[in-house]
Parts: structure tokens; sequence; C-alpha cells
């Protein structure tokens, strides 16, 4: 039996868990929902919920353990929320808010503009020049991190561009001139 699987997965109080064809957490921080894997099912006790599998199989087994990490994420998302930090390095780089847009300078002839999806926000502090991405959904969150950090990822020689906080990028060394 998955290790990660069998692990009941709390449900704190002011959650509520629906189950059907799809699984519903809603909490202080939102609602979120997906779809339930086929195979595995969802069962409530007080104030856990318990998931369980139909057969052996190994993909069903495989998506026991998926789907409590899941679930998990959800619960928690619901009522803490998850961030990214994101720190913006260069002379000259900067970012700022202009209304819900996100407006990037990073060297190109041209500002970014980027608009967060539904039920993401972003903050930026302007003087230490640092992103804060936040939401309920830790995928989406992650997501819209890396969007933000492909505008112009860390440079390798130089290290210049969009890092995430206390992301470590290795530099190469330089051409040396002839003596």
């Amino acid at each position: 039996m998955s290790r990660v699987g069998k692990v009941p997965v709390q449900i704190p109080a002011g959650v509520k868990l629906t189950v059907g064809d799809k699984v519903v957490v809603s909490g202080p921080k939102g609602s979120l929902e997906r779809v339930l894997v086929e195979g595995i099912t969802i069962e409530q006790t007080g104030g856990a919920a318990h998931l369980h599998r139909s057969s052996e199989e190994r993909n069903i087994r495989a998506n026991h353990g998926l789907m409590r990490a899941l679930l998990n994420n959800m619960v928690v998302g619901v009522t803490k929320g998850f961030e990214r930090r994101l720190e913006i390095i260069g002379v000259g780089y900067k970012a700022e808010m202009k209304g819900a847009k996100l407006v990037l300078s990073l060297g190109y002839s041209h500002p970014i503009e980027f608009s967060p999806p539904a039920g993401i926000s972003i903050a930026v502090d302007t003087k230490a020049n640092k992103i804060v991405v936040s939401g309920a959904d830790k995928e989406a969150v992650g997501q819209v991190a890396s969007d933000i950090r492909g505008f112009r990822s860390p440079d390798s020689y130089k290290g210049k561009g969009v890092r995430y906080e206390g992301e470590r990028v290795r530099l190469k060394a330089g051409k040396s001139a002839k003596k």
C-alpha cells in the first residue's frame, strides 16, 4: 500500500469537503475543485479524509499517493494559501503594478505587461525589487511564478534576470584576455 496514500488528510474547522465526480474544497481563502482520479474513493470520518483504491493495478497504486497529495494541497491552499517569491537582479531591471497588471522592465526595448489569472494576486516591493505571487491553488501559483521568471531567466555569466528567492545561479567564467 502507498505510504503517502494511506495517511489521512486532516480537515480543519471552517473547511468543507464535498465528494462526487469532483472533489470540492471550500474554505476561508476560496474554493478549489479537482476531478477525482478513476479508481480512488474518498471517505470522510470526523475531521479527516481517507483515500482508498479499488484495485492493486500499477496506475491506480501510483494515483493513490498523488490524489492524497493533491487533496492535502487543496486543504492547505484554502486555509493558509501558497506563495512564491521572486527577486529581480540587474541594473535598470524593475517591476511595478499598474492596476491589476504587472509591468516589468527587464532590459528589452519594451516593457512586459502580465495579467495574473483569476485567484492569483501579485504584490511588488519596488525598493527591494521583489515580487510575491500568492493564491490558494499551489499549481497555479507555481505556474505564474514560472511564467514571470521565463520573461528573463537568470544569465549564467552575470547572474542578471528574474530568479526565485534563494535560488543559486552558478556563474560561468568569462573569456580571459591574452597576456
